[in-house]
């Protein structure tokens, strides 16, 4: 038995009603101003938004996805209005996700059209939002075309602000600052270390080059202090002896675990190391009453500073996500690791990395 226009219509009205609620409450996950200035970060100033405009863009944005979500389930201008907004909208999306794969020469990362709920690449994005045009018109054409004229617009007026209205309240816009809260603590050691510890072999740290001088008489031996020269690594602002020796500075979510396995893995290695590089930790400003936990689970505390989720995301690096790793020396950079994928922090290549003389670091 075929489906009836009516059944037909409402069943396409429900789906993509569906995926604009999932988006624009997808993008509030895992709460709305942390995920709202994520996806300002890593998706709007990479095309060019500056920092004032953005955070009204992403909540407007975002209202406009809740509105036209709760707007397809009305009849109000539904055909004369509704579908073509929502086909346009896609459009953009699409057109975007588009120029953005070829230009970066592939398909890898989230798209951000469900935030870090339901990560998407961009091809997948491009597929969903074909799909949703082709039905939307399929939709457009199979509605009857009466009581078009009998709307009431103020029906889509006031969704449409009461939705934009909503995200303003859910998500306020907070200053733009790249201030941070001093909270320091000493370095101590927590007994209740978890880590793996089996694949941790001891090597201890060399730091200097010996050259062997022969003489006529005697053989001396003349040790060199062999380190890179001094330079400022921008974080001086966060930890003052930053720039002074070998440090891991480490970029941290509270409530992260992939943070916390990080941290349980840098205290093992710390405790099977000598001179092992003094390590910081900034935290982003995120669920920051975890932190007490996160050292916990760490195995030891540590010196850190916690700042505003925007400058920490400016901060990690653009493209980078958690955890992030440093190993500085002297202020020179000579690893990074972030994220979860490719580049993500690897304890026994850290262990032979910060086990390296300065002359092998140069080869």
């Amino acid at each position: 038995m075929a489906l009836s226009k009516n059944t037909l219509s409402w069943g396409i009205r429900f789906l993509i009603s569906f995926l604009f609620l999932l988006s624009a409450v997808a993008k509030l996950y895992p709460s709305p101003y942390f995920a709202i200035s994520t996806f300002e970060v890593k998706q709007l100033y990479p095309m060019g938004f500056s920092e004032n405009f953005a955070p009204y863009f992403s909540r407007i944005l975002i209202g406009i996805e809740l509105a036209l979500g709760l707007l397809l389930l009305q009849k109000n201008f539904l055909r004369s209005v509704v579908i073509p907004a929502t086909i346009f909208l896609l459009a953009v999306f699409t057109t975007h996700l588009t120029v953005e794969t070829f230009v970066s020469g592939g398909n890898s990362g989230n798209c951000g059209c469900f935030g870090s709920l339901l990560p998407m690449t961009p091809i997948e994005a491009i597929i969903k939002n074909v799909a949703a045009i082709l039905l939307l018109g399929w939709l457009y054409v199979i509605l009857p075309k009466s009581n078009e004229k009998k709307g009431n617009f103020w029906v889509l007026t006031t969704v449409t602000f009461a939705s934009i209205l909503a995200l303003f309240m859910i998500a306020p816009i907070q200053p733009i600052e790249s201030k941070f809260t001093v909270t320091e603590s000493t370095e101590t050691t927590v007994d209740s270390v978890s880590a793996d510890s089996s694949k941790i072999e001891v090597i201890t740290a060399v730091v200097k080059d010996s050259v062997k001088k022969t003489t006529e008489n005697k053989e001396e031996t003349i040790v060199e202090i062999n380190e890179p020269t001094k330079k400022k690594s921008g974080y001086a602002q966060y930890f003052s002896k930053i720039d002074n020796g070998r440090k891991t500075l480490c970029f941290f979510v509270p409530g992260c675990d992939h943070c916390r396995v990080a941290a349980k893995e840098l205290t093992q290695l710390k405790k099977n190391t000598k001179n092992f590089p003094e390590i910081s930790i900034v935290f982003m400003n995120e669920e920051a009453d975890l932190i007490p936990d996160f050292f916990k689970e760490a195995g030891a505390e540590y010196p850190y500073k916690i700042i505003e989720i925007i400058p920490f995301w400016k901060v990690l690096g653009s493209g980078k996500d958690t955890p992030g790793v440093k190993y500085l020396w002297n202020g020179n950079e000579y690893k990074y690791y972030w994220g979860i994928t490719d580049n993500k922090f690897d304890v026994l290549d850290y262990q032979k990395l910060i086990n390296k003389s300065y002359s092998d670091l140069k080869k």
